[in-house]
């Protein structure tokens, strides 16, 4: 799953917590997720606290504000809350049940600057609400371990701050710069030590079997 950038949109339905609609809104993902890091990760079902109404509101807001192409359902974001109303009792049992089955994901090849093509896959508007939607919670539990030397794809991290970084290191005298990109790095990297690291913190199999 990826960070999204996109703050949280102005607008969105409200609902009630029975699924009917589209989760109501609340005290806010920020807000929750602070309350959550007062008491033990490690204890709390985080299945729950994915599909709880605020956190639901705030995923629902970023996905309708980034936008984006439909996946492979060819459901648009401007299509997504009716659907979502008529939906959702449905998807939030079989999240909780740890039965829900993401959608197939709909390839695209997107030419590079230097020639060849890079393979992007584009999950349903539903897959991606789920994934903002657990983003939000397993953000708290693993940034504070990233490094202070990353800026990409990070709250309240930017480009501007990782140029800031790169003048000081000038100021300071050094004069060598390494460029590196990994070739097709998420195409091999090792997905069963990916999940490993990430069930040293997430207990929730239904998580886990999620991702």
């Amino acid at each position: 799953m990826r960070a999204d950038k996109a703050e949280a949109h102005a607008s969105a339905a409200s609902a009630g917590e029975g699924g009917r609609n589209l989760p109501g809104s609340g005290a806010g993902a920020e807000t929750r997720l602070a309350a959550v890091g007062e008491t033990k990760p490690e204890a709390l079902r985080m299945m729950e606290a994915a599909v709880e109404r605020s956190n639901l509101l705030c995923a629902y807001q970023r996905v309708v504000k980034n936008q984006g192409a439909p996946g492979v359902d060819g459901l648009t974001v401007a299509e997504f809350k009716p659907w979502l109303q008529a939906h959702w009792p449905k998807v939030r049992q079989a999240l909780l049940a740890g039965e829900y089955l993401p959608a197939a994901v709909r390839k695209v090849e997107i030419p590079k600057p230097q020639g060849g093509v890079r393979t992007l896959g584009i999950p349903t508007v539903l897959d991606r609400l789920i994934q903002q939607a657990l983003h939000q919670v397993l953000q708290p539990l693993f940034e504070p371990e990233f490094s202070e030397s990353s800026y990409g794809f990070r709250p309240g991290r930017n480009a501007h701050q990782a140029v800031k970084a790169a003048r000081s290191y000038v100021a300071e005298g050094r004069r060598w710069v390494v460029d590196l990109d990994l070739e097709r790095f998420f195409d091999r990297a090792n997905h069963d030590v990916l999940m490993a690291r990430v069930a040293r913190k997430v207990k929730d199999k239904r998580v886990l079997k999620l991702i």
